[in-house]
């Protein structure tokens, strides 16, 4: 399986922010949304930076509530990891688990083509072995 199968299942949609938006504007919208992370856009939807929420938490207990009023600028993660619709989804579970994130952009290029979460390859894993069970249990069956 690869990155594309998971974005037509789930669709392209990306939530981004504005990298002179607040952490407080960026935690507003990560529990309105109900998602765990956003993608930092600059000039043309490039991307420049994510924000998750373990970002968020790591700043605040660093900084207190004051953080909460800095912008993206100064906080973000600007060193994104992305890939591609053509990478497997065994090499985005390598990337993810080794560099211990749990959001992926998917680029088209320089652009945003969509995001992959920890949550979207687990739930792909578990269908295809489901559907690996079915037909060995198929397979079985008609032996």
């Amino acid at each position: 399986m690869i990155v594309k199968d998971i974005l037509t299942a789930k669709g392209r949609e990306v939530a981004t922010i504005s990298p002179t938006a607040t952490l407080a504007d960026a935690a507003k919208t990560l529990a309105e949304r109900r998602i765990g992370a956003l993608v930092v856009t600059g000039a043309g939807k490039r991307v420049i930076g994510i924000v998750s929420e373990r970002d968020i938490v790591r700043i605040l207990a660093a900084r207190g509530k004051a953080a909460l009023g800095l912008s993206l600028t100064e906080v973000m993660t600007r060193k994104v990891v992305s890939c591609v619709e053509t990478d497997t989804v065994s090499a985005i579970m390598e990337h993810m688990t080794s560099g211990k994130f749990r959001h992926i952009p998917v680029l088209d290029g320089e652009r945003l083509a969509g995001i992959i979460s920890i949550g979207d390859v687990v739930k792909l894993r578990l269908h295809e072995m489901e559907t690996e069970q079915s037909a060995l249990r198929d397979y079985i069956q008609t032996a």
